[in-house]
This record gives structure tokens, C-alpha cells and sequence, in this order.
């Protein structure tokens, strides 16, 4: 028997009508999207309605309110935090050579071969929504990061791996009263970013382990940060890098050796424009 397609189990379970399938498909037309983020824009269904679907569709256990219960160490430390964050995904349980593991898309066949042959462990996939894992990624693997900032203070994240850079960035920017936090790649930057919500992030781009690209592309399928603004900043200094960031998405750019003036500037326009939304 041939398996339902996720907008026929949807229909099934009277979740939406076949007029607004009807219009997701159209919209679908020549993006790579599945038709269930699709749906979730559109409105018209919700991430436990995409769980449920997959559960149904493909056989997948799926997991709920998991991020209330408390896991060993050994097993969170399966997973590190950059991977959790990027992919959305979350140990649950070893079990002999078998990882037990709460993911978003359980549709992610390389990312489960790439754990399995790093680990040496079979990876079992369980459904949850992305919002679930987002809790539980934030209770079990970023309690280390401080959460003191002032509620009437403009926060913002600085990342780059140069110290001088950090140090000069941090010196004429507290001077206008922001309040700073530094880190040295965007693996850091995308922990700190999940944890805090500043109110603008400003990063390089080339940096080792993340850099500031793959930081901004994690940041933006992370529905809860996407809303950052994001300064790039480039040693690289042509018309053609600037365009290319700022069509990526980047709010603004910034050539690099940086500027104080310029800086302050972009970043004073950078948060009235936001903050004014």
C-alpha cells in the first residue's frame, strides 16, 4: 500500500480543507519547501500538526513535553551544543549502541549518518516540534551562559575571533551605554544569541568552526532569533562582497578595519529602525 502524502494524513485528520492544500501546493511551485512549513506559513496549521503528520506518515515515535525531565550527562554529551542549535535536534536516550534522538526534521538522512558514523551508535529518530526541542536545548545545554541583562539596556553580541577587534568594538560601543557580550566564533554567537535575544548581533564573517554566514542561516531558521538584526563584518572590502551579504539577508556592512564613527553610526540605525517595528 502506498504511503499518504502529509497533505492527505492533514486532510484526514480534518487539520485543514483541500482548498487550502490546494494553495499551499501552488505556493510550493519552485522552492525547496516542504509542503508542511508551507501550511505553517500560510497559517493554517501548527508545528504539533507537522509532528503529528510525520509520526503518522513515516512511523516515527513521536516525543512531547520531554524538556521537563532531567537526562544524564553522558548522554546530553552526545550531542554539543552547536549541533543541538543548527539542527534542531536532542539526545533523549542511549540505550546499548542506539541513540535515541528527538529531532525536528526526522527526514534528515545525512545528518543521521554523519552522528551514527561519529559516534558509532545506530540513531533511532523520534518526531517533536521545533519548539519543544528549543525548551529543552535551552534547560539542559545553556544554563552556563549569564541571564542578568537589564531590561531598559540595548544588548548587543559581538563575534569575531580577533581579540583586537573584540576589544576596540567593545570599547566605543560601552561608551554609548550598550551593554556587550563577546564571543570568538559563530557556534559561541549562535548559543549566546538563543540564550539572551540581544538586540543586535554584530559578526564577521570569516571565522573558524562557524562562521559568520553559517551563524546568520542558523539564526534564521531558529524562528525565535530570526527577528536579530545582523551587521556583517568583512575584511574583504569590494562592492560585489557587500552585495552578496546584504542579498543574504544581513541588515548592514561594515568593512573591515572598522571604523568607530561608522560603527556607531550603523549600529545606532540598526536598533532605532528595529526597535521602531
Amino acid at each position: 500500500m502506498a504511503r499518504k502524502k502529509m497533505g492527505e494524513i492533514l486532510i484526514d485528520n480534518k487539520v485543514i480543507s483541500q482548498g487550502e492544500l490546494d494553495k499551499a501546493l501552488l505556493k510550493q511551485k519552485g522552492t525547496q519547501k516542504p509542503i508542511g512549513k508551507i501550511l505553517e506559513d500560510m497559517e493554517a496549521i501548527l508545528e504539533e500538526d507537522i509532528a503529528q503528520a510525520l509520526s503518522t506518515q513515516f512511523g516515527f515515535p513521536q516525543v512531547k513535553k520531554f524538556s521537563r525531565h532531567r537526562f544524564p550527562q553522558t548522554v546530553l554529551d552526545t550531542i554539543d551544543t552547536e549541533s543541538a542549535l543548527t539542527h534542531l535536534i536532542f539526545p533523549l536516550k542511549v540505550d546499548k549502541k542506539t541513540l535515541y534522538l528527538a529531532m525536528s526534521n526526522p527526514l534528515d538522512m545525512a545528518l543521521q549518518s554523519d552522528l551514527s558514523f561519529k559516534l558509532a551508535m545506530r540513531i533511532s529518530p523520534c518526531v517533536a516540534t521545533p519548539d519543544e526541542i528549543k525548551t529543552a536545548i535551552k534547560k539542559h545545554y545553556l544554563t552556563d551562559i549569564p541571564a542578568d541583562k537589564e531590561e531598559l539596556t540595548l544588548n548587543i553580541l559581538l563575534v569575531d575571533n580577533q581579540d583586537i577587534v573584540l576589544s576596540a568594538a567593545e570599547a566605543s560601543l560601552k561608551k554609548e551605554g550598550y551593554a556587550i557580550y563577546k564571543t570568538r566564533n559563530g557556534a559561541e554567537g549562535l548559543k549566546v544569541a538563543t540564550q539572551l535575544h540581544p538586540h543586535l548581533i554584530i559578526t564577521d564573517i570569516a571565522m573558524p568552526r562557524m562562521d559568520g554566514v553559517e551563524m546568520f542561516k542558523a539564526l534564521q531558521a531558529n524562528g525565535d532569533i530570526d527577528d536579530i538584526p545582523v551587521i556583517a563584518l568583512s575584511a574583504k572590502t569590494t562592492a560585489e562582497e557587500e552585495y552578496n551579504l546584504l542579498e543574504m539577508g544581513f541588515y548592514d556592512f561594515i568593512p573591515k578595519p572598522i571604523n568607530p564613527t561608522r560603527l556607531l553610526a550603523r549600529v545606532r540605525r540598526a536598533l532605532r529602525q528595529h526597535n521602531h517595528k
